[in-house]
Protein backbone atom coordinates (compact mmCIF):
# COMPACT_ATOMS: atom_id res chain seq x y z
CA UNK A 1 0.00 0.00 0.00
CA UNK A 2 1.12 3.53 -0.73
CA UNK A 3 1.94 5.39 2.48
CA UNK A 4 0.97 9.05 2.87
CA UNK A 5 2.78 11.83 4.76
CA UNK A 6 4.33 11.03 8.14
CA UNK A 7 2.38 12.58 11.02
CA UNK A 8 4.43 11.27 13.94
CA UNK A 9 8.05 10.14 13.82
CA UNK A 10 9.73 8.76 16.95
CA UNK A 11 13.49 8.43 16.47
CA UNK A 12 15.93 6.71 18.85
CA UNK A 13 13.81 7.54 21.93
CA UNK A 14 15.64 6.64 25.15
CA UNK A 15 14.05 7.20 28.59
CA UNK A 16 15.02 6.53 32.18
CA UNK A 17 12.86 6.80 35.31
CA UNK A 18 14.37 7.78 38.63
CA UNK A 19 12.88 5.59 41.36
CA UNK A 20 13.66 4.95 45.03
CA UNK A 21 15.18 1.62 43.97
CA UNK A 22 17.42 3.21 41.31
CA UNK A 23 17.23 4.18 37.63
CA UNK A 24 14.87 2.17 35.41
CA UNK A 25 15.93 2.24 31.75
CA UNK A 26 12.35 1.85 30.46
CA UNK A 27 12.72 2.89 26.79
CA UNK A 28 15.92 1.90 24.97
CA UNK A 29 16.08 3.41 21.49
CA UNK A 30 12.56 3.18 20.03
CA UNK A 31 11.79 4.10 16.40
CA UNK A 32 8.18 4.36 15.16
CA UNK A 33 6.66 6.16 12.17
CA UNK A 34 2.94 6.86 11.82
CA UNK A 35 1.62 7.95 8.42
CA UNK A 36 -1.57 9.87 7.69
CA UNK A 37 -4.73 7.73 7.86
CA UNK A 38 -2.88 4.60 9.03
CA UNK A 39 -3.51 2.33 11.99
CA UNK A 40 -0.32 1.36 13.79
CA UNK A 41 -0.35 -1.21 16.59
CA UNK A 42 2.20 -1.45 19.41
CA UNK A 43 2.10 -4.93 20.91
CA UNK A 44 3.83 -6.54 23.86
CA UNK A 45 3.49 -7.82 27.41
CA UNK A 46 2.83 -5.48 30.34
CA UNK A 47 5.91 -3.43 31.20
CA UNK A 48 7.43 -3.57 27.71
CA UNK A 49 7.21 0.23 27.30
CA UNK A 50 4.16 0.65 25.03
CA UNK A 51 2.22 3.20 27.10
CA UNK A 52 5.32 5.12 28.21
CA UNK A 53 6.35 5.65 24.57
CA UNK A 54 2.94 7.10 23.73
CA UNK A 55 2.78 9.23 26.88
CA UNK A 56 6.10 10.74 25.81
CA UNK A 57 4.50 11.52 22.43
CA UNK A 58 1.75 13.46 24.21
CA UNK A 59 4.16 15.20 26.60
CA UNK A 60 2.47 13.68 29.66
CA UNK A 61 5.40 11.80 31.20
CA UNK A 62 5.74 11.66 34.99
CA UNK A 63 8.13 14.11 36.69
CA UNK A 64 10.69 11.39 37.43
CA UNK A 65 11.20 10.67 33.70
CA UNK A 66 14.53 11.64 32.12
CA UNK A 67 14.92 11.82 28.33
CA UNK A 68 18.43 10.58 27.53
CA UNK A 69 18.22 11.10 23.77
CA UNK A 70 15.91 10.97 20.77
CA UNK A 71 13.26 13.07 19.04
CA UNK A 72 9.46 12.91 18.69
CA UNK A 73 8.70 14.85 15.54
CA UNK A 74 5.06 15.82 15.00
CA UNK A 75 3.98 17.32 11.65
CA UNK A 76 0.73 19.29 11.41
CA UNK A 77 -1.04 22.28 9.91
CA UNK A 78 -1.74 25.14 12.35
CA UNK A 79 -4.86 27.34 12.57
CA UNK A 80 -3.43 29.76 9.98
CA UNK A 81 -2.93 26.89 7.53
CA UNK A 82 0.88 26.80 7.83
CA UNK A 83 2.76 23.50 7.90
CA UNK A 84 4.54 22.95 11.21
CA UNK A 85 7.07 20.36 12.34
CA UNK A 86 7.96 20.29 16.03
CA UNK A 87 9.97 18.07 18.34
CA UNK A 88 7.55 17.46 21.23
CA UNK A 89 10.49 16.78 23.58
CA UNK A 90 11.66 20.39 23.10
CA UNK A 91 8.36 21.89 24.26
CA UNK A 92 7.22 22.55 27.82
CA UNK A 93 4.07 20.96 29.26
CA UNK A 94 2.07 24.19 29.16
CA UNK A 95 2.72 24.70 25.43
CA UNK A 96 1.93 21.04 24.67
CA UNK A 97 -1.31 21.25 26.65
CA UNK A 98 -2.40 24.35 24.78
CA UNK A 99 -1.37 23.30 21.26
CA UNK A 100 -1.14 19.49 21.07
CA UNK A 101 -3.14 17.60 23.73
CA UNK A 102 -6.70 17.10 22.58
CA UNK A 103 -6.36 19.49 19.66
CA UNK A 104 -3.80 17.49 17.62
CA UNK A 105 -3.24 14.22 19.51
CA UNK A 106 -5.92 12.69 21.74
CA UNK A 107 -5.75 9.59 23.92
CA UNK A 108 -8.38 7.02 24.88
CA UNK A 109 -7.23 5.48 28.14
CA UNK A 110 -7.60 1.92 29.37
CA UNK A 111 -10.05 2.46 32.23
CA UNK A 112 -12.79 5.03 31.50
CA UNK A 113 -13.63 5.36 35.20
CA UNK A 114 -10.19 6.80 35.98
CA UNK A 115 -10.18 9.22 33.03
CA UNK A 116 -13.68 10.61 33.65
CA UNK A 117 -14.38 13.15 36.40
CA UNK A 118 -17.04 11.62 38.72
CA UNK A 119 -18.21 15.10 39.84
CA UNK A 120 -18.96 16.48 36.35
CA UNK A 121 -21.79 15.64 33.98
CA UNK A 122 -20.94 13.84 30.74
CA UNK A 123 -21.96 16.91 28.71
CA UNK A 124 -19.63 19.28 30.58
CA UNK A 125 -16.69 16.90 30.17
CA UNK A 126 -17.16 16.73 26.39
CA UNK A 127 -17.67 20.51 26.10
CA UNK A 128 -14.66 21.42 28.23
CA UNK A 129 -11.98 20.81 25.57
CA UNK A 130 -13.84 22.71 22.83
CA UNK A 131 -14.40 25.72 25.08
CA UNK A 132 -10.80 25.72 26.34
CA UNK A 133 -8.99 25.14 23.03
CA UNK A 134 -11.24 26.98 20.59
CA UNK A 135 -13.25 29.35 22.83
CA UNK A 136 -16.40 27.71 21.41
CA UNK A 137 -19.57 29.41 22.71
CA UNK A 138 -21.35 27.30 25.32
CA UNK A 139 -24.51 26.68 23.27
CA UNK A 140 -22.48 25.63 20.19
CA UNK A 141 -20.28 23.32 22.32
CA UNK A 142 -23.44 21.80 23.86
CA UNK A 143 -24.88 20.99 20.43
CA UNK A 144 -21.59 19.53 19.21
CA UNK A 145 -21.28 17.40 22.39
CA UNK A 146 -24.76 15.97 21.74
CA UNK A 147 -23.76 15.24 18.14
CA UNK A 148 -20.57 13.49 19.30
CA UNK A 149 -22.56 11.26 21.67
CA UNK A 150 -24.78 10.36 18.73
CA UNK A 151 -21.68 9.68 16.58
CA UNK A 152 -20.24 7.24 19.13
CA UNK A 153 -23.51 5.33 19.26
CA UNK A 154 -25.10 6.53 22.51
CA UNK A 155 -28.88 6.53 22.36
CA UNK A 156 -30.90 9.44 23.70
CA UNK A 157 -27.87 11.80 23.88
CA UNK A 158 -30.02 14.70 25.12
CA UNK A 159 -30.70 12.85 28.37
CA UNK A 160 -27.17 11.39 28.66
CA UNK A 161 -25.62 14.87 28.59
CA UNK A 162 -26.97 15.39 32.12
CA UNK A 163 -25.77 12.01 33.45
CA UNK A 164 -22.70 11.42 35.64
CA UNK A 165 -20.15 8.67 34.80
CA UNK A 166 -21.41 6.28 37.52
CA UNK A 167 -24.85 6.26 35.87
CA UNK A 168 -23.47 4.67 32.68
CA UNK A 169 -22.35 1.12 31.88
CA UNK A 170 -18.67 0.34 31.15
CA UNK A 171 -19.25 0.25 27.39
CA UNK A 172 -21.10 3.58 27.43
CA UNK A 173 -18.36 5.18 29.54
CA UNK A 174 -15.74 4.07 27.01
CA UNK A 175 -17.86 5.60 24.21
CA UNK A 176 -17.99 8.86 26.19
CA UNK A 177 -14.19 8.81 26.54
CA UNK A 178 -13.94 8.40 22.74
CA UNK A 179 -16.38 11.33 22.29
CA UNK A 180 -14.20 13.51 24.56
CA UNK A 181 -11.09 12.48 22.58
CA UNK A 182 -12.79 13.45 19.30
CA UNK A 183 -14.25 16.76 20.57
CA UNK A 184 -11.37 18.94 19.28
CA UNK A 185 -10.96 17.11 15.95
CA UNK A 186 -7.51 15.56 16.56
CA UNK A 187 -5.47 14.18 13.66
CA UNK A 188 -4.02 11.33 15.72
CA UNK A 189 -5.94 9.13 18.16
CA UNK A 190 -3.97 6.97 20.61
CA UNK A 191 -5.99 4.07 22.04
CA UNK A 192 -4.36 2.57 25.14
CA UNK A 193 -5.93 -0.88 25.64
CA UNK A 194 -9.36 0.64 24.88
CA UNK A 195 -11.27 -2.63 25.32
CA UNK A 196 -9.51 -4.33 28.25
CA UNK A 197 -12.17 -3.63 30.90
CA UNK A 198 -15.09 -4.57 28.64
CA UNK A 199 -16.82 -7.85 27.82
CA UNK A 200 -16.24 -9.47 24.44
CA UNK A 201 -19.40 -8.26 22.64
CA UNK A 202 -18.83 -4.66 23.75
CA UNK A 203 -15.12 -4.95 22.80
CA UNK A 204 -16.09 -5.78 19.21
CA UNK A 205 -18.48 -2.81 19.06
CA UNK A 206 -15.84 -0.37 20.38
CA UNK A 207 -13.28 -1.64 17.83
CA UNK A 208 -15.80 -1.25 15.00
CA UNK A 209 -16.69 2.23 16.26
CA UNK A 210 -13.04 3.38 16.22
CA UNK A 211 -12.58 1.93 12.72
CA UNK A 212 -15.74 3.72 11.48
CA UNK A 213 -14.66 7.06 12.97
CA UNK A 214 -11.18 6.67 11.48
CA UNK A 215 -12.60 6.05 7.99
CA UNK A 216 -15.04 8.95 8.23
CA UNK A 217 -12.54 11.47 9.60
CA UNK A 218 -9.37 10.22 7.89
CA UNK A 219 -7.39 10.28 11.12
CA UNK A 220 -4.40 8.14 12.15
CA UNK A 221 -4.80 5.68 15.02
CA UNK A 222 -2.22 4.06 17.31
CA UNK A 223 -3.37 1.00 19.24
CA UNK A 224 -1.50 -0.02 22.38
CA UNK A 225 -2.46 -3.59 23.21
CA UNK A 226 -1.31 -7.05 24.23
CA UNK A 227 -4.26 -8.62 22.40
CA UNK A 228 -3.17 -9.85 18.99
CA UNK A 229 -6.78 -10.65 18.13
CA UNK A 230 -7.54 -6.91 18.23
CA UNK A 231 -4.43 -6.16 16.17
CA UNK A 232 -5.50 -8.58 13.44
CA UNK A 233 -8.81 -6.72 13.05
CA UNK A 234 -7.55 -3.15 12.97
CA UNK A 235 -3.85 -2.63 12.20
CA UNK A 236 -2.01 -1.78 8.98
CA UNK A 237 1.43 -1.91 10.62
CA UNK A 238 2.61 -3.66 13.78
CA UNK A 239 5.47 -2.90 16.19
CA UNK A 240 6.28 -5.68 18.66
CA UNK A 241 7.89 -4.33 21.85
CA UNK A 242 9.97 -6.15 24.42
CA UNK A 243 12.02 -4.73 27.31
CA UNK A 244 11.79 -1.13 26.06
CA UNK A 245 12.70 -1.87 22.44
CA UNK A 246 10.97 -2.69 19.16
CA UNK A 247 12.01 -6.28 18.37
CA UNK A 248 9.94 -6.80 15.22
CA UNK A 249 7.99 -4.52 12.91
CA UNK A 250 6.23 -4.81 9.59
CA UNK A 251 2.86 -4.85 7.86
CA UNK A 252 0.07 -6.80 9.55
CA UNK A 253 0.42 -9.68 7.06
CA UNK A 254 4.22 -9.86 7.49
CA UNK A 255 4.16 -9.93 11.29
CA UNK A 256 1.11 -12.21 11.51
CA UNK A 257 1.80 -14.74 8.78
CA UNK A 258 5.60 -14.60 8.50
CA UNK A 259 6.88 -13.67 12.01
CA UNK A 260 10.65 -13.94 12.46
CA UNK A 261 11.31 -13.12 16.13
CA UNK A 262 10.92 -15.94 18.72
CA UNK A 263 9.08 -13.47 20.99
CA UNK A 264 6.49 -12.83 18.26
CA UNK A 265 6.22 -16.60 17.83
CA UNK A 266 5.46 -16.84 21.56
CA UNK A 267 2.82 -14.08 21.48
CA UNK A 268 1.06 -15.67 18.49
CA UNK A 269 1.24 -19.14 20.08
CA UNK A 270 -0.37 -17.76 23.26
CA UNK A 271 -3.51 -16.67 21.38
CA UNK A 272 -6.47 -18.96 22.16
CA UNK A 273 -7.22 -21.30 19.25
CA UNK A 274 -10.28 -23.58 19.13
CA UNK A 275 -8.85 -25.76 16.37
CA UNK A 276 -5.56 -26.73 18.03
CA UNK A 277 -4.86 -30.33 19.06
CA UNK A 278 -3.15 -29.15 22.25
CA UNK A 279 -5.53 -29.00 25.22
CA UNK A 280 -3.33 -26.50 27.10
CA UNK A 281 -2.96 -22.78 26.40
CA UNK A 282 0.65 -21.91 25.59
CA UNK A 283 2.44 -19.24 27.61
CA UNK A 284 5.95 -17.86 27.13
CA UNK A 285 8.13 -19.27 29.93
CA UNK A 286 9.72 -16.88 32.46
CA UNK A 287 9.00 -13.17 32.76
CA UNK A 288 10.32 -9.93 31.21
CA UNK A 289 13.65 -8.60 32.59
CA UNK A 290 13.81 -6.04 35.39
CA UNK A 291 15.09 -2.89 33.66
CA UNK A 292 16.58 -1.62 36.93
CA UNK A 293 19.39 -3.99 35.96
CA UNK A 294 19.84 -3.61 32.23
CA UNK A 295 20.38 -6.97 30.53
CA UNK A 296 23.59 -7.75 28.66
CA UNK A 297 22.96 -9.13 25.19
CA UNK A 298 19.46 -10.01 23.98
CA UNK A 299 16.98 -9.38 26.84
CA UNK A 300 14.72 -12.16 25.50
CA UNK A 301 17.53 -14.76 25.58
CA UNK A 302 16.66 -16.29 29.03
CA UNK A 303 13.13 -17.07 27.76
CA UNK A 304 14.16 -18.10 24.26
CA UNK A 305 14.61 -21.82 23.59
CA UNK A 306 16.29 -20.93 20.28
CA UNK A 307 18.87 -18.63 21.94
CA UNK A 308 22.40 -18.73 20.50
CA UNK A 309 25.69 -18.24 22.34
CA UNK A 310 25.99 -14.65 21.04
CA UNK A 311 22.60 -13.73 22.61
CA UNK A 312 24.26 -13.59 26.04
CA UNK A 313 27.03 -11.27 24.79
CA UNK A 314 25.56 -8.79 22.29
CA UNK A 315 22.16 -7.27 21.60
CA UNK A 316 21.01 -8.08 18.04
CA UNK A 317 20.57 -5.27 15.50
CA UNK A 318 17.43 -4.95 13.35
CA UNK A 319 17.82 -7.39 10.46
CA UNK A 320 15.96 -6.59 7.25
CA UNK A 321 13.50 -9.25 6.02
CA UNK A 322 11.75 -7.08 3.40
CA UNK A 323 11.61 -3.31 2.76
CA UNK A 324 8.93 -2.98 5.45
CA UNK A 325 9.70 -5.99 7.69
CA UNK A 326 12.53 -6.00 10.28
CA UNK A 327 13.32 -8.17 13.31
CA UNK A 328 16.00 -7.93 16.00
CA UNK A 329 17.10 -11.54 16.42
CA UNK A 330 20.48 -13.18 15.81
CA UNK A 331 18.60 -16.05 14.11
CA UNK A 332 18.41 -13.79 11.02
CA UNK A 333 22.19 -13.37 10.87
CA UNK A 334 23.52 -15.20 7.75
CA UNK A 335 25.96 -17.09 10.03
CA UNK A 336 23.20 -18.40 12.33
CA UNK A 337 21.85 -21.96 12.10
CA UNK A 338 18.53 -22.23 10.22
CA UNK A 339 15.66 -22.29 12.72
CA UNK A 340 12.04 -22.65 11.64
CA UNK A 341 9.08 -21.40 13.68
CA UNK A 342 7.33 -24.16 15.72
CA UNK A 343 5.31 -26.48 13.46
CA UNK A 344 2.14 -26.06 15.56
CA UNK A 345 2.35 -22.27 15.12
CA UNK A 346 3.00 -22.67 11.40
CA UNK A 347 -0.15 -24.81 11.06
CA UNK A 348 -2.16 -22.31 13.13
CA UNK A 349 -1.03 -19.31 11.02
CA UNK A 350 -1.95 -21.20 7.87
CA UNK A 351 -5.45 -21.83 9.28
CA UNK A 352 -5.75 -18.16 10.25
CA UNK A 353 -4.66 -17.05 6.79
CA UNK A 354 -7.17 -19.35 5.06
CA UNK A 355 -9.92 -18.13 7.41
CA UNK A 356 -9.06 -14.48 6.73
CA UNK A 357 -9.06 -15.08 2.95
CA UNK A 358 -12.38 -16.93 3.20
CA UNK A 359 -14.08 -14.04 5.00
CA UNK A 360 -12.20 -11.38 3.06
CA UNK A 361 -10.64 -9.77 6.17
CA UNK A 362 -7.21 -9.21 4.69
Amino acid sequence: MERKDIILSIKDLDLTFKTSAGKVHAIRGVNIDVHKGETVAIVGESGSGKSVTMKASMGILDKNAVVNRGTIQYNYVDIEGNKQSINILDKNKKWIRRNINGRQIAMVFQDPMTSLDPTMTIGKQIMEGMMWHYKTPKNVAYEKAEELLREVGIENPEARMKNYPHQLSGGMRQRVVIAIALACDPRLLICDEPTTALDVTIQAKIIELIKKIQTERGISVIYITHDLGVVAKVADFVNVMYAGKIVEKGTINEVFYDPRHPYTWGLLSAMPDLETDDDRLYSIPGSPPNLLHEPVGDPFAPRNRYALEIDDKAEPPMFKVTDSHYAATWLLDPRAPKVEMPSELKARLLRMKKGAEKYGDR
